[in-house]
């Protein structure tokens, strides 16, 4: 009877025991971030930039420095643009007796000019040169003969049929612009198309 009644008096402190090692024991409840399952996701595009592949292009170096110098090129990077561009070849520019800097030959003699005015006679002469190389749109070559403007005024592309050429290959291959120029490899970005050429634009 006393051991009963010895029970009875314990089992409240055991209880209370047991529930306070709960208490002590058990790990705090972790706070629920609301960031902690956020995945980042980068933003990716399918294809390269226009930039991105002249970048890596070592055939079109020269005329990407030269492009590097005018406001055009920041144009190459933007998604939301298509252009094309007409890309000569290191070789093609290195042919040219006069470079784009100095500018078509004149008949007239060449004066003489101040530092300051050949630099910015230059920078012109670049500019003109580069916007000659540039058509402000995708152009489809899938019927040809076909003109484009180009960003330089008053200049325009006309691409003619090549004689002969075969009915199964790429348009662009069968295809040359003024003075005979070929194009000679077509790159597709994500913002346009570049066309290596194996000749320059005369930007008259």
């Amino acid at each position: 009877m006393k051991a009963a009644h010895l029970l009875s008096l314990a089992f409240p402190l055991l209880v209370s025991a047991s529930l306070w090692d709960q208490e002590i024991l058990s790990p705090p409840a972790m706070s629920q971030d609301p960031h902690q399952d956020s995945v980042f996701t980068p933003v990716t595009t399918s294809k390269p930039s226009l930039t991105d592949l002249l970048t890596i292009e070592s055939s079109a170096s020269i005329y990407f420095s030269y492009a590097r110098e005018t406001e055009f090129s920041k144009e190459f990077s933007v998604v939301d643009n298509q252009l094309t561009l007409l890309v000569p070849t290191n070789k093609a520019i290195m042919a040219l007796s006069r470079k784009p800097h100095q500018g078509p030959e004149t008949v007239e003699p060449e004066t003489e000019m101040s530092e300051q005015q050949y630099d910015e006679q230059s920078r012109r002469n670049v500019e003109h040169w580069v916007a000659a190389h540039v058509i402000p749109s995708r152009i489809s070559l899938s019927d040809v003969p076909v003109t484009y403007n180009t960003l330089l005024d008053d200049k325009s592309i006309t691409f003619m049929p090549v004689a002969g050429g075969r009915k199964d290959s790429p348009d662009w291959s069968r295809v040359t612009l003024q003075n005979g120029i070929h194009i000679i490899e077509m790159k597709e970005g994500e913002n346009g198309v570049i066309y290596m050429i194996d000749g320059t634009i005369n930007p008259q």
